[in-house]
């Protein structure tokens, strides 16, 4: 979801998602906020790209990543144009409706479950020694540092291997954060009582997501 989240200062930069609870977090706001421009017409550029000058200070971490006061002057303009008071949370949950509902016609289309959101093999990198030994001092550092793997006398092969395997490791441990934050199953699936907060608890939908339950 980082097309539609933009985490990478966020995560890589400025470490302000350490854990995956954190990233989970993040995983949950930031695509639902960005989709709710989308479904209002809206750039999504006055957002974050200008901050109020006080905003760092009154807010820290991912909350000022938000924008808060901005995030208020939307809920304004939505009254505004609609007549309808809406709250910071409400507008999320409007947004949390799409993206389960994109999710729930992925699934009826027979994609949309947890292998279908695996990363391609070329993502996890490195994939070959000759790529591995490019970059050799920092994926030794990231082995003996971050999973405390002694590389003396291993093979580049064996490191390439330790390596992938911690990083694939990680990655579904994420999924794991992400889907219980979403309110879906450990396949990736929105579950019944999800989509009943959410008032999209058609009756086709709930029949198919019960094809899905275990």
């Amino acid at each position: 979801q980082h097309d539609e989240a933009w985490l990478i200062f966020m995560d890589q930069i400025n470490n302000q998602i350490p854990t995956f609870k954190d990233k989970a977090e993040a995983l949950h706001y930031f695509p639902l906020f960005r989709t709710w421009f989308s479904i209002v017409g809206l750039c999504k550029l006055p957002w974050n790209d200008i901050e109020p000058e006080d905003n760092k200070q009154k807010h820290h971490g991912m909350e000022a990543a938000k924008v808060p006061e901005h995030v208020e002057n939307y809920c304004w303009l939505f009254e505004g144009v609609t007549g309808k008071h809406v709250t910071p949370e409400e507008l999320i949950l409007q947004s949390e409706r799409v993206h389960n509902f994109q999710r729930l016609f992925n699934l009826k289309m027979g994609f949309g479950t947890r292998e279908h959101d695996a990363v391609p093999y070329r993502a996890v990198g490195p994939v070959t020694a000759e790529e591995y030994k490019s970059r050799e001092e920092l994926y030794d550092l990231q082995l003996k540092d971050i999973i405390n793997f002694d590389i003396k006398g291993k093979t580049t092969e064996k490191k390439m291997k330790a390596l992938r395997a911690h990083r694939e490791e990680q990655y579904q441990m994420l999924c794991d954060a992400v889907y219980k934050r979403r309110g879906w199953d450990s396949n990736g699936v929105p579950t019944l009582e999800n989509i009943k907060k959410l008032k999209i608890d058609f009756p086709e939908i709930v029949e198919l997501v019960k094809k899905y339950q275990s």
